[in-house]
């Protein structure tokens, strides 16, 4: 990945994480990204306001969420204000297909509940899921994201299972081969596979 993409992502992050309109701010993105990075939040300022003003938010990921007033600085900033961001339903998508994201089932719950999804069994069905096979869940997301990015899909949103199963391939057909083939299995067997997947993780 470029320095702008890990820039992007960790702006996604950190605003699928904030919890004040404070830190919500460029200023406080730029000082987080650089902490922790060990680098000086304004040598790191202008690439988040281009990151955000030409990329995330053309893009529907970002959107600004309001302004807080200044006492101090420059007059054109206390009468403006100073904006604040936050995630639109596009960025909470994005947002789960991201690793270093700590906070993912908060963020999931958010998606689920205010994300436009075609077939509604979706969130029943993710919902058992993600109780079952975190990883695997949030693979969905990933793979989802990322045939996006590389133009195999117009939109993120509507989220829609017979888009996913267009994009995925071969992923989710061997899934659920080996997920009926194991229920067939004795006991005993199915001892011995999950030791056999033991070695590989």
């Amino acid at each position: 990945m470029t320095g702008e993409a890990i820039r992007q992502r960790n702006i996604i992050v950190h605003l699928a994480q904030a919890n004040s309109s404070v830190s919500m701010t460029r200023t406080a993105i730029a000082q987080n990204i650089a902490e922790k990075n060990g680098l000086l939040w304004k040598n790191i300022y202008s690439g988040v306001f281009r990151d955000m003003d030409e990329i995330l938010i053309p893009l529907d990921i970002v959107v600004e969420a309001g302004r807080l007033p200044l006492k101090r600085g420059p007059k054109a900033l206390q009468e403006k204000g100073v904006p604040f961001y936050k995630l639109t339903k596009n960025g909470f998508l994005v947002a789960l297909s991201i690793d270093e994201l700590k906070n993912k089932r908060l963020v999931l719950d958010n998606f689920l509940l205010n994300s436009d999804i075609k077939e509604k069994e979706f969130v029943d069905a993710i919902k058992m899921l993600i109780k079952l096979s975190p990883k695997l869940t949030y693979s969905i997301f990933e793979i989802y994201v990322n045939a996006y990015c590389d133009g195999k899909l117009k939109n993120l949103l509507p989220f829609s299972i017979s888009e996913f199963c267009r994009i995925s391939g071969n992923t989710f057909v061997i899934q659920k081969e080996l997920l009926e083939g194991f229920q067939k299995l004795s006991k005993s067997n199915r001892l011995d596979i999950l030791k056999l997947f033991s070695k590989f993780t």
